[in-house]
């Protein structure tokens, strides 16, 4: 296809954008964000170097080959520190310009919905901000007028299109670029950083009548990856608004939900990946010795998982809309086949190095690159990242069964044969023995007979095993087949593991004294182990073991769990 057919079927499917109340960034031209950068480097041990400065960058800059060591990091750097003046300027307008009905509203508490040992995990991780790098705490208001100074210039909403072609698939991608992620500072999230990539993904194929149709979509959210990212076209999860799939935005974090609503967002610290593993295995132990082995993969969260972070991911869609039939319409794509020398050239973070070893406050690279300078699975693999890769266009899927049924069928006629020859071996070899049994000068030769008919014997069995699997694969092979014709597909939802839903009616309408609860609870555990160490040390071990025991019956109540507590 030529570029303008690329932008005509991009166009064609373009996707809805509904944001939440409070969302400052919207998806904008990285040429605009370029040109409000400066360019740095950082090299180990040294402070970090402006290579080029504001006013100087532009997309041909940034595609230059800036080359150094390994160790160097080269990032944009999107704004400056405010000074408390103009900070205090900036909130007192935004607090005036902003109408009542566009304000975001904090809902119920994250730290009500999760247990003690995550609200302790979470006061961890908010201490570690005041040891680790991260983003200053103006920098998000600093980026907002920035990004306001931008939009006046002239007001635009863009995003990045690509269309790729892969094992039959037409696959449409839409990058989109915000210029700043505010979800720590704004809503009350994980982090904050300088510029954020995100995509959505539509899967297409050709149909019987030669036309491109649509079949899955994927989106991106956060780090996570597979199946579970998509959903088909005939879900009716997956809303539209004719041929465009409707995406509830991430207020902050910029992360696509098919839905609107809250989302209980966790994240794992790397450091405490082993515990968790080690942790994993000690729950699956505890369900085999229970007798307790039901899959509840589909559970909102396992039992034994509690070494990970909670936040709420706000993605309500009751802010402003981007695309077709919304309040605001995309401008004119910018295409990205093929591949800029900005995208592929420059493998750097879009935004400020904070130096944080955890990296969530660090800016991300651009499109095409990891922030370790590895190529994105989203850009170079967009079917293996939503799961595709496995999964054939539904055009082909008849060919390959009957590929994979002739190929079994040749596979049998050879176990067949193989069976027939050490059938035919192993009653040679057991009429042989029963000629040999009572004479004992053929002791030896007899003993190895016996141990070659047991060798035998065993891979003759594994043969007429394989065999008969094979027989039902073939059965099988002919009910999917009938189904196919049919025109009988398998369940919407069958390839979802764990699916990823916003909380209920039910999940928030705990009481206000529960929040109160979870916020106080951890600092009162901490207060009280202090007392413990410092008053009563003789009895530190029958004081924690009381004080954790109150807590549990605590928790247990406000849970309404106390019947299963007792138990």
């Amino acid at each position: 296809m030529t570029s303008e057919q690329d932008e005509a079927i991009l166009r064609r499917f373009e996707p809805l954008l509904h944001f939440t109340r409070g969302e400052t960034f919207f998806p904008m031209d990285v040429e605009a964000y370029v040109r409000a950068c400066s360019l740095w480097k950082q090299r180990p041990e040294e402070e970090a170097v402006c290579v080029a400065p504001q006013g100087e960058m532009s997309l041909e800059e940034l595609a230059k080959p800036w080359e150094d060591g390994f160790d160097t990091i080269y990032f944009l750097r999107f704004i400056e520190p405010l000074d408390i003046l103009k900070l205090f300027s900036y909130l007192r307008q935004r607090h005036k310009k902003i109408d009542e009905k566009d304000k975001f509203r904090v809902g119920y508490g994250r730290l009500a919905r999760v247990g003690v040992s995550s609200r302790i995990l979470d006061l961890i991780f908010s201490l570690s901000l005041l040891l680790r790098g991260r983003v200053p705490g103006d920098a998000s208001a600093a980026a907002a007028l920035e990004y306001e100074e931008i939009l006046a210039q002239r007001e635009s909403y863009s995003y990045h299109g690509r269309v790729i072609r892969q094992q039959g698939w037409v696959v449409l991608q839409y990058w989109l670029f915000y210029a700043f992620n505010n979800w720590r500072s704004g809503f009350f999230g994980v982090n904050d950083h300088e510029s954020d990539w995100e995509v959505v993904n539509v899967y297409l194929y050709e149909n019987e009548e030669g036309e491109l149709a649509p079949e899955w979509a994927a989106f991106s959210s956060h780090d996570f990856a597979g199946d579970d990212l998509r959903r088909r076209w005939d879900d009716p999860e997956l809303e539209k608004s004719g041929d465009h799939v409707v995406v509830y935005v991430g207020a902050g974090s910029h992360a696509n939900y098919f839905s609107a609503g809250e989302y209980q967002a966790e994240i794992e610290l790397p450091f405490l990946s082993p515990v968790a593993r080690f942790s994993g295995w000690i729950g699956a132990v505890w369900r085999r010795l229970t007798g307790n082995t039901k899959d509840n993969s589909e559970s909102s969260a396992s039992p034994f998982d509690i070494w990970r972070i909670p936040f709420v991911d706000y993605a309500r869609g009751d802010g402003k809309t981007i695309g077709q039939g919304g309040e605001k319409a995309w401008d004119k794509p910018r295409i990205l086949e093929p591949t800029p020398l900005w995208a592929s050239g420059y493998a750097g973070l879009w935004g400020l190095y904070a130096h944080d070893p955890i990296l969530g406050e660090n800016a991300p690279s651009g499109p095409m690159y990891n922030r370790d300078g590895s190529v994105r699975r989203s850009w170079c693999d967009p079917l293996g990242w939503a799961g595709l890769d496995k999964t054939p266009p539904p055009d082909q899927t008849l060919e390959y069964l009957h590929q994979e049924r002739a190929t079994l069928l040749a596979k049998q006629e050879s176990i067949e044969g193989e069976i027939s020859r050490l059938g035919d071996k192993l009653t040679r070899l057991g009429t042989t023995l029963a000629a040999m049994r009572g004479h004992a000068q053929l002791r030896a030769t007899y003993g190895d007979g016996k141990r070659q008919i047991a060798a035998l014997s065993e891979e003759l069995g594994s043969l007429r095993a394989q065999h008969a699997v094979n027989e039902k694969i073939l059965e099988v092979y002919g009910i999917y087949e009938d189904q196919l014709v049919a025109g009988k597909r398998e369940a919407v939802d069958a390839h979802i593991q764990r699916a990823h839903r916003p909380a209920t009616h039910d999940d928030l309408r705990q009481s206000r004294i529960v929040e109160v609860w979870a916020a106080l609870s951890v600092g009162l555990m901490m207060v009280g182990f202090v007392v413990l160490i410092l008053f009563l040390r003789s009895h530190v071990i029958a004081g924690l073991v009381g004080m954790i025991s109150i807590f549990v019956f605590i928790e247990s109540g406000f849970r309404r769990q106390l019947p299963q507590m007792i138990n």
